[in-house]
């Protein structure tokens, strides 16, 4: 998918880039390649690539959630700011919060967002277990997103008790989401979520399968949630 390409497939689904947003596109993919050169970022470098499984993929959550309604987001282990800043660079009103565990990738996100005027970014380093024991952030968030961080039952422990009541986690899976979401269940009720909807899609192009999971926070995470940093991983709640 080139730029052009890009920007007809996002006209279709309803988003109108500006001149700017191409522009910050552009930039984005120009200081991800640049960056990646220096540390691991993504595997993914080509501008075909990068503006298909990464930019469009990112957008690709706003198709079936209106990002348009909420203020405050968070990204939970965003790397290198997927999916959270290309949506962003769609509906600049947003607020958005990254955590991620590695100081580099922050190092790599606050110069993007310099370089590509973000304004009402915020971009900690921190374990995302750590994260959402802290009162500053906790159930603070309209929405909370995640792309390929870890399996669903994990990242539900990561998620959910970011999410203030009456808010949502949106989780953006592969097609192996259906088998994840079964092992997630319980994790899901105990976190006082409950699953909206699900969106099966597949991507242009390539035609890989994805899942798109819309849950609603009902009730208050127990105080207990999210465990210790790596628990989570070791042992989900089952």
């Amino acid at each position: 998918m080139n730029e052009q390409q890009f920007i007809e497939a996002l006209k279709e689904k309803g988003i109108e880039l500006t001149d700017t947003q191409i522009a910050q596109f552009k930039t984005y993919f120009e200081l991800l390649v640049e960056w990646n050169e220096k540390m691991n970022l993504t595997a993914i470098t080509d501008l075909e690539g990068v503006y298909l499984k990464h930019f469009y993929d990112s957008i690709s959550a706003s198709f079936y959630f209106d990002f348009s309604n909420v203020n405050s987001i968070c990204d939970v282990g965003a790397g290198a700011g997927f999916p959270s800043l290309p949506i962003k660079i769609c509906f600049p009103h947003l607020h958005v919060t990254i955590v991620d565990s590695l100081n580099k990738r922050i190092t790599f996100l606050n110069h993007l967002s310099e370089q590509l005027k973000l304004e009402n970014v915020n971009f900690v380093h921190s374990r995302a277990e750590e994260f959402g024991q802290n009162l500053k952030y906790r159930e603070q968030f309209e929405v909370v997103t995640a792309r390929a961080v870890a399996r669903l039952s994990v990242l539900s422990e990561l998620c959910i008790p970011l999410v203030k009541q009456g808010g949502y986690f949106v989780a953006l899976k592969a097609a192996a989401g259906p088998e994840e979401l079964k092992d997630a269940n319980k994790a899901i009720t105990t976190l006082g979520a409950s699953l909206k909807e699900d969106y099966y899609y597949n991507l242009p192009v390539e035609d890989s399968e994805r899942t798109l999971y819309v849950f609603d926070k009902i009730k208050q995470t127990p105080k207990k949630y999210p465990r210790k940093p790596g628990v989570p991983n070791k042992t989900p709640i089952s």
